[in-house]
């Protein structure tokens, strides 16, 4: 009878000291997740002021100032410029996809751009991160010079905020139940609960970001250019040349920094080589005639991409 009482007691002190661990577990990752969403909201605004940055840069304007990222509401933004610009709504949708797919918080949501003017809204569309709910039209018409701002609605964090309450309330059971499983030694797993893949041999995620310069994509980690559905391949050289001039587009690139970056890794450079590769990446890019490689006699190159 004592051995019984003594066992009952060991249990219900282990279960208390589980129930007691798991409820700091839980305040311990609400507040990760609060701290994180936090940081991903802040992160946010540095992306909307990415997006304006190489919406200017596919407009031909690569000094003037993206403006200060407005919180209109809630959940939206507002992106404005220095001086009027043009786009091209293709390029303006691969921007914002491209750089929103960063944000884990943007899981849907509402593009407009407006005019300065009279707040009109002149090119709009709406993003799903599944890609099902995509509403996109106009593509291919380019959009006059103007005076515009662009208008960004996320889906509320209401929604996020909702599932983390699920993921709470999962954790909480799972750590109870491992807790159960752990007292009594077991290190079966549950009949009928399937094996856990093992997780450690998979490769670590690539970085495989794209550039977009004008209507073409370029995929440097793939070293391929795309536009309409066509691939052109790139060699290593030209994936690497490309690469500095889309980092600095319509900048002056000097000849000796491209030697240097380029070659003298090698402990070689070859002044005509260099020619070479430019002619090279010259006739690959006439598939859009907006983007050139052009001459600035006596200091270097350009990458110029505009109309």
């Amino acid at each position: 009878m004592r051995d019984s009482l003594n066992l009952l007691s060991g249990k219900r002190k282990y279960l208390s000291g589980a129930l007691l661990l798991t409820f700091i577990s839980l305040i311990c990752v609400a507040f990760r997740m609060a701290g994180s969403r936090d940081f991903d909201i802040a992160r946010r605004e540095v992306l909307l002021r990415r997006i304006g940055h190489e919406v200017l840069l596919q407009s031909g304007d690569s000094t003037s100032r993206v403006l200060p990222v407005k919180k209109v509401s809630g959940n939206e933004y507002q992106v404005s410029f220095e001086n009027a610009f043009t786009f091209q709504p293709d390029s303006l949708v691969n921007i914002t996809r491209r750089l929103l797919a960063k944000d884990p918080l943007a899981d849907k949501y509402v593009v407009n751009v407006v005019n300065c003017s009279d707040a009109s809204v002149t090119y709009g569309y709406a993003i799903s991160q599944a890609n099902k709910d995509d509403i996109i039209a106009c593509l291919g018409r380019k959009q006059p010079t103007g005076c515009y701002r662009i208008n960004i609605k996320f889906e509320p964090t209401g929604i996020i905020t909702t599932k983390d309450g699920y993921f709470l309330g999962s954790l909480s059971l799972l750590a109870f139940v491992g807790f159960v499983f752990l007292g009594t030694g077991s290190k079966k797993a549950l009949p009928g609960s399937p094996e856990l893949p093992d997780l450690s041999d998979l490769p670590e995620s690539l970085d495989t970001d794209t550039i977009t310069l004008g209507a073409i994509t370029f995929d440097a980690e793939a070293r391929k250019l795309m536009m309409n559905g066509n691939s052109i391949e790139l060699t290593k050289t030209e994936t690497r040349v490309l690469l500095i001039f889309a980092l600095s587009p319509n900048e002056i690139i000097e000849r000796s920094r491209l030697q240097k970056e380029i070659w003298e890794d090698d402990g070689v450079i070859v002044g005509r080589s260099l020619d070479m590769f430019i002619s090279k990446l010259r006739k690959k890019l006439e598939v859009d005639p907006d983007v050139k490689i052009v001459v600035i006699r006596g200091k270097g190159y350009k990458l110029a991409i505009g109309a």
